[in-house]
């Protein structure tokens, strides 16, 4: 979550921002592969630090008055437990390796000493793939590994409000399809700037896909707090 307000421009016009963040977010909802019942996941962010097998994040802008430019890339590998719909089973292990990568432009629509406003629209690609096992049942033994890529589209708003020349209010609303039925992704940040090149960043996001395609299924909700640093140049 990059603050989108004034900030000071290079000799160019152009401004940078480089944001890495962790996300500790849990991950529900349902996921499925062709043949094999649906799997339900249920692991909340407290889970994160046992679930959690590597994560990389960051978001960049390029900004030029009213026009942005900017990326949100986010991997995640994650391991935990499911319930199998229909069919006993001891216990299902499930493994997710998620790679979402939104591409987007900005157009500021307000602005002024304390806020901005962007409306934004860009494509968001999705690689998924997961390692269903099965213990117990009829299925003992099973395990299998599938994954699907796609791409949605997206449009919402971003935008940021200085409360005073240090802290900060900074998030979006994006919701978009394609590949995908449904997509959509929220965010809310408070921010504090300690100077012009280097600003804090702490708050709560909650994204959510619904894909269905060939049997796989990938219906989920991330959602949990986020931290980040933010460097302008």
């Amino acid at each position: 979550m990059t603050p989108s307000a004034p900030v000071q421009e290079t000799e160019s016009g152009w401004q940078f921002t480089f944001a890495p963040y962790f996300w500790i977010a849990g991950l529900s909802g349902d996921t499925a592969q062709f043949g094999l019942p649906t799997v339900h996941i249920d692991s909340d962010f407290g889970d994160i630090w046992s679930n959690l097998d590597f994560a990389a994040m960051a978001i960049g802008e390029a900004r030029n008055d009213r026009f942005s430019i900017f990326t949100d890339l986010a991997y995640t590998k994650l391991s935990g437990d499911g319930k199998a719909r229909g069919i006993f089973t001891d216990t299902v292990d499930v493994d997710s390796e998620t790679f979402a990568g939104l591409v987007a432009v900005g157009y500021t629509v307000f602005q002024d000493q304390q806020s901005n406003l962007d409306v934004v629209g860009g494509v968001k690609v999705w690689s998924v793939d997961t390692t269903i096992s099965f213990h117990g049942g009829p299925l003992d033994g099973v395990s299998r590994d599938d994954g699907k890529t796609w791409v949605d589209g997206m449009v919402g708003l971003r935008g940021a409000y200085y409360l005073t020349p240090e802290i900060y209010l900074t998030g979006w609303g994006l919701v978009g399809g394609g590949g995908a039925d449904i997509d959509w992704d929220v965010a809310l940040g408070l921010g504090y700037r300690f100077n012009d090149t280097i600003s804090a960043i702490a708050g709560y996001r909650a994204l959510g896909v619904d894909y269905d395609n060939d049997g796989f299924i990938f219906d989920v909700v991330q959602q949990g707090p986020i931290l980040g640093l933010a460097i302008r140049f």
